[in-house]
């Protein structure tokens, strides 16, 4: 799921100056046509939860098999519950196994329904400088781009410094039930044994009216937990009301709940993108952000910060209710009221605190809450100098000047099975996305022809200096 964090920034924070963005360099011709048959082929193979990722898993392992990566280097493995979600693993052997550095991608995507869309969503549509089609953004341009920087590589005869994993995976949209890297995490450790994750399904440059505002790396990601709150009575007759009425006990409860914010916490990454977004936008708002940044955060400064519903979500844990129901009869008094809340939780927060705090601004021992699910806790990979500089130079010697800012991103992604495991994870797309223009999930999702191919360029770099000892 991929979320373009820079995207939604620059909107916060109005048209930046400068010139119109410079064009990136290009692959050699030959790979950008590898890379857009690449793309091609995996949008044009349907992979959302009902199809599975086996076949596109396959047609990848067979591009690689012709171009001659060895049956050892490349490995095919489902589940044996889900035989349709099929992973592939491609290692490119180093001069030495360790430290190994992991690329991650998923094949998966939502479901569209063709009749909402303008074009097949199954079919890859160049348009009025656009690729249209399900997973150009999320994330078979990824995917795609991560393949042709390989098989470029392979070609190239390149040897790296220590073992390169590349990990194209499944279920990552539908919740998981089969989820490529929680699998592979928990049965097949030694296929993806990295010390280092770059995942290509977030992060990535925002463009504010053609000009490039920054390039937005993803070291953190909030974790979600699900509550429900549910209250009963005796119920009766409707012409009888009386006191005892779970719906409207259920809808003082959530109204409390409303009201209420969490205290404000920031982390190594948060305070860092507050003084990137304040360096970028001089004026009134960037004291406020400065405040924020600060090692005791200034809460006069988060409250003004706080009208912003995204910089809101970027500055404490936040609890919603999303679905409500209750009674069971037009003419009957309710015996039943029940509502979902779901928490995003920041890094390094508590489960048990949330769900303390949850209960004590509800405030009423009728209303039972319960947790839905064990929260998978995604920590924070620190924004530490040793990453953001090589993803910077890589960023520079593709965009000259771009500044690089850290974020947490509100959704998840697969990140939080790998930094769960231990495994630091970082979003480094190589996308660049118009504001307004993120159409991932939805109707006639689509990416700039040529934000994609400079995306080929840029990966290839990447790969090429990850796998490298600096």
């Amino acid at each position: 799921m991929r979320q373009l964090t820079a995207v939604s920034c620059s909107i916060l924070l109005g048209v930046f100056s400068g010139a119109l963005a410079a064009p990136g360099p290009l692959p050699p011709p030959a790979d950008l046509q590898l890379g857009r048959s690449l793309l091609r082929e995996l949008i044009e193979i349907d992979t959302t939860h009902a199809k599975g990722t086996a076949a596109a898993a396959h047609a990848l392992e067979a591009r690689f098999l012709s171009a001659g990566f060895t049956r050892s280097e490349v490995t095919f493995i489902a589940p044996t519950a889900h035989p349709n979600s099929g992973n592939l693993v491609v290692r490119i052997r180093g001069k030495q196994a360790a430290p190994a550095v992991l690329f991650m991608g998923h094949l998966d995507v939502v479901a569209a329904n063709p009749e909402d869309w303008t074009v097949d969503p199954f079919r890859l549509i160049e348009k009025d400088g656009w690729f249209y089609g399900r997973g150009t953004s999320d994330m078979k341009d990824g995917d795609a781009a991560l393949a042709a920087a390989l098989i470029r590589l392979r070609r190239e005869d390149w040897q790296p410094d220590h073992d390169v994993i590349a990990l194209f995976s499944a279920d990552e949209e539908a919740g998981g039930d089969a989820n490529g890297p929680a699998f592979l995490l928990k049965e097949h450790p030694d296929l993806i044994d990295a010390t280092v994750a770059y995942n290509l399904d977030g992060g990535g440059g925002g463009l504010d009216h053609g000009r490039r505002t920054f390039y937005d790396i993803g070291t953190s990601e909030k974790t979600y937990i699900t509550y429900t709150l549910e209250t009963t009575a005796p119920g009766g007759h409707g012409s009888l009301p009386g006191p005892d009425n779970p719906i409207y006990r259920l809808a003082k409860a959530l109204g409390r709940l409303e009201a209420f914010q969490f205290p404000v916490m920031t982390t190594a990454t948060t305070r860092a993108y507050f003084t990137a977004l304040a360096d970028l936008e001089p004026g009134p708002q960037s004291g406020y952000l400065r405040k924020v940044a600060a090692a005791t955060p200034d809460l006069d400064a988060a409250s003004h910060l706080s009208s912003s519903v995204f910089l809101n979500a970027q500055l404490r844990t936040t609890c919603v209710a999303t679905l409500l129901s209750g009674g069971h009869a037009e003419n009957a008094l309710p015996q039943r009221a029940k509502a979902t809340v779901q928490c995003r939780m920041m890094p390094g927060d508590d489960a048990g605190a949330v769900m303390a705090t949850l209960q004590r601004v509800i405030a009423e021992p009728a209303i039972i809450v319960t947790q839905d699910a064990t929260p998978i806790v995604s920590p924070e990979s620190v924004p530490v100098p040793a990453v953001m500089d090589r993803v910077a130079a890589v960023v520079h010697s593709m965009w000259p000047g771009v500044m690089l800012v850290p974020s947490m991103a509100t959704g998840f992604s697969d990140d939080r099975q790998t930094r769960n495991a231990g495994i630091p994870s970082y979003d480094v797309s190589g996308l660049w996305m118009e504001n307004g223009e993120n159409r991932a999930h939805g109707r006639d999702e689509r990416i700039g022809v040529r934000e994609f191919d400079e995306s080929l360029e840029y990966t290839y770099r990447l790969v090429r200096e990850m796998g490298m000892t600096r």
